[in-house]
Parts: C-alpha cells; sequence; structure tokens
C-alpha cells in the first residue's frame, strides 16, 4: 500500500454525514481490531488527556517534559492542520509516509481478516497504536479525539487520566449540561489512573472523584499558578504542584489560559513519575513547547496571527489574547470561517468580533463549512458594521493584507480548517 493508497482506505471509512448523539455507542470495534493486533495499547504507559479546550496544548506540553527527562515519547493528537501524519508523532516528529502506509496497510489487513470495518477515526487511532509498540516507545501520550468514555482512544489503560476543563462543546453528541460533559469525559479514568483535573467547579470535580481512580489531584487544591506574567514570546509563570513550587518558568505560548495548561500537564508529569521533575528539566520541556496554529504568530508589519479556536470557550481565548496581550497601533482586521453545528452569532461574539475594525468572512474548507454569506449575517446581526464577504480562506486573506496598513494586525481563526488551510498560504506570500 502506498501513502496515497492509505489516505485513500482512510477517506473511503469516513463519514462526514453522520452527526448527532449516538443511541448505542460501542467501543467493540475498537477493541476487535486492537485485540487482533496483540493490543499494542498495552505494550507502554498511557497518558491519556481530555478536556473541551487545552487538551492539545497540554498534550505537547506533556511531551515535551518527558522528552526532556530522555524518554522515547509517542504522542497522538487530532485534528491535523496540513497533513495527517502530524496526528502520529514520536519524539515531536510525525510518522514518515512510508510507515504510515505500512500501518494503514495492517489494518486494512485486518478488516478484510476479522470483517471488522473500523471508521476513519478508529482505523487512525489502531494505526497509531500499533506504531507506537512497534518503535517500542517508553510513554504514549494520547488526545482524546470526543468526549472521552466512547472515544477509539479509550481502549487504553491510562497510567495518568488528564481533564483539563470541561465547557458546553459537542452538545449534540453528550449534554445538555456540563456534568453530563463531565461524566463522558471521566471515562477515560481508569481503576489505576493518577486523575489530574483542570476544572475548578466542585460539582464537575466530584464527577471525577467518584470515577474510581487511584488518586485525585485538583488544579486550586492540589495545584495551581501562582503568578505569571506576559513576556517576549509567551508568560513567566510560577507553578505550584503538589511537591514543589518552580519559580519562573518561561512557557513559549500566549495567553494566561496556558498557565493553567502549564500547571496541569507538569502535575500530569509528576504523577507519572510519583516523584518532583527536576528544574532543568521543566525549563528546557517547556521551553520546547510548540502549538501551531494555536496564537501563532506568522507574520510582522502588519501583525498576522492565526488561532485555531473552533468553540466559543476558545474562541474567548483568543480574542483575550489578542486584546489584552496584543496592542497593535493601528486597526484590527478578523478573518473568520466556522463549520456548521455551532451558532455563528455566539462564535463571533465570543471573538469580539464588534470590536473589529473590518470583519472579512470566508467558507471554511471542509464539507462541514458554514457558507461565508451565513457568518456575513451573523456578523451583521452582532453588530459588525464594516464587513467583506470571499470564498476561500485565501481570498480573504488577500482581501485583509490589501487593506492592511503596517501598523495593523490581521487575527485568522474560527476553526481548525481555516487554520489549516492558512498556515501555508501565509508561510508562502510572507516570505
Amino acid at each position: 500500500m502506498s501513502y496515497q493508497d492509505a489516505l485513500d482506505y482512510l477517506d473511503a471509512h469516513a463519514s462526514y454525514e453522520t452527526t448527532g448523539r449516538i443511541e448505542s455507542p460501542t467501543l467493540e470495534r475498537m477493541r476487535s481490531l486492537v485485540a487482533a493486533m496483540g493490543d499494542p495499547q498495552s505494550a507502554y504507559p498511557v497518558i491519556h488527556v481530555t478536556g473541551t479546550n487545552g487538551k492539545g496544548s497540554t498534550t505537547q506540553m506533556i511531551t515535551r517534559l518527558l522528552m526532556a527527562h530522555g524518554l522515547t515519547v509517542g504522542t497522538y493528537t487530532s485534528p491535523h492542520l496540513e497533513r495527517l501524519n502530524e496526528r502520529i508523532s514520536v519524539n515531536a516528529e510525525p510518522i514518515p509516509d512510508d510507515d504510515f502506509a505500512e500501518q494503514i496497510a495492517a489494518v486494512a489487513d485486518l478488516e478484510v481478516l476479522t470483517g471488522v470495518r473500523p471508521s476513519y477515526f478508529e482505523a487512525l487511532t489502531a494505526a497509531a497504536y500499533r506504531w507506537f509498540a512497534d518503535v517500542a516507545v517508553d510513554v504514549a501520550v494520547i488526545e482524546v479525539g470526543l468526549l472521552g468514555r466512547w472515544d477509539a482512544t479509550n481502549v487504553c489503560d491510562a497510567q495518568v487520566a488528564v481533564i483539563t476543563n470541561i465547557g458546553l462543546d459537542h452538545t449534540e453528541f453528550a449534554g445538555p449540561t456540563r456534568a453530563h460533559i463531565a461524566q463522558e469525559k471521566s471515562g477515560i479514568i481508569k481503576p489505576g489512573s493518577a486523575v489530574v483535573v483542570g476544572e475548578t467547579d466542585p460539582e464537575l470535580v466530584q464527577v471525577f472523584r467518584e470515577a474510581g481512580g487511584a488518586s485525585l489531584l485538583v488544579r486550586g487544591d492540589d495545584f495551581d499558578v501562582l503568578e505569571q506574567q506576559l513576556a517576549l514570546g509567551g508568560r513567566m509563570v510560577d507553578l505550584r504542584t503538589p511537591t514543589t513550587i518552580y519559580p519562573e518558568v518561561f512557557v513559549p505560548l500566549h495567553g494566561r489560559h496556558q498557565a493553567d495548561n502549564a500547571a496541569i500537564a507538569l502535575t500530569a508529569v509528576e504523577a507519572f513519575f510519583a516523584a518532583p521533575v527536576p528544574g532543568d528539566i521543566v525549563s528546557e520541556g517547556f521551553a520546547q513547547a510548540v502549538m501551531p496554529g494555536r496564537f501563532e504568530v506568522m507574520g510582522h508589519q502588519p501583525l498576522v496571527i492565526v488561532d485555531g479556536a473552533h468553540n466559543p470557550a476558545g474562541a474567548d481565548s483568543c480574542s483575550s489574547v489578542f486584546f489584552d496581550d496584543f496592542d497593535p497601533a493601528g486597526r484590527r482586521l478578523l478573518v473568520v470561517g466556522c463549520l456548521r453545528g455551532r451558532d455563528p452569532r455566539e462564535m463571533l461574539a465570543a471573538l469580539r468580533a464588534d470590536e473589529f475594525d473590518v470583519v472579512f468572512t470566508c467558507t471554511a474548507p471542509s464539507p462541514r463549512g458554514l457558507p461565508a454569506d451565513e457568518l456575513t449575517a451573523a456578523a451583521r446581526d452582532i453588530g459588525c458594521d464594516d464587513l467583506a464577504q470571499a470564498e476561500t480562506v485565501e481570498e480573504a486573506i488577500d482581501m485583509a493584507r490589501a487593506d492592511a496598513m503596517a501598523e495593523d494586525a490581521i487575527v485568522v481563526t474560527g476553526s481548525l480548517y481555516i487554520v489549516g488551510a492558512a498556515r501555508p498560504y501565509l508561510r508562502d506570500v510572507l516570505r
């Protein structure tokens, strides 16, 4: 099987039309698939990460801290921005095309052998677990795709289970309350799991307390951010874990919320080792943390920022970072596209779109992309006065750049699909 054959196989197993609550969710297909592989997900310890927002950044920070210890670390994330290989990596290097094709071929062979037809995400997850076993990683950091309990990744038994926070997202699958969503996310907690919870709502913490893990560490009680301040290229933070206070740790990511993610990540790594993390390892690990597409500065004069905010909570974080931490001398220009299934008015309000001088709407490059004219109407409804519309992300970026002066700032956001298309285009036009 070639790399293109592997991509074609996955596409043939995708169902973009299947949305909404699944009445009888099951992990049986996934369990059958990994059992036929010899349960590769049991060949190494796993740190399993879920949460409404922040799980991607937290996963990357955990990975870098473990790498700084000298471990070989497998990391599984979703979605990707530009290439599917980004989702499966070892020591932050994406899986090579040949290895990717080999792993997907193994899944395809097992489909024929067992008669089990996996979904796109199940096939990809099984391939990741199998490759990590083949490479013999020391530990895998696995990011949940959706919620937790019935997610394809949840065939593993997590040594450390991490919950970043709980918000009202994916209510078409679970809900309607945050407590319902917490219940679904608590499904990654296993009897032997050390549980690290970034959520601070006592009612929701109780859900995780009752999930049956071996231990529970909660932000605000057992660990926290003591101090943080804006620094060039990120934040300078003082972190408290159950064992240690770590002063003046530089986290090269933008936004106050990244300090909380750093505290969660560091506590998870302490829980994994059941010991404090040496200060030099903490400094080295966080210094290497990168999160492409999360408030990423792509250019200057004008300032160009991309952010993969894809729900109201993420949009609120994006706007808070932009308006609180950045103060462009000129105008503020917004390029935005969204997916169907979210209230575009709620997304735009969270982005504070009405505070931008010009809003450029576009259609996200996805089968679920909200048409630009519908997004324009939503922007007008919330009070945006100066609006321009484009069909593609690239066209919207061109319009914004043509309108911008050197002292202005352009923010490109609204969906990871938007950012996935914007990044390579901006690299090309800004070089």
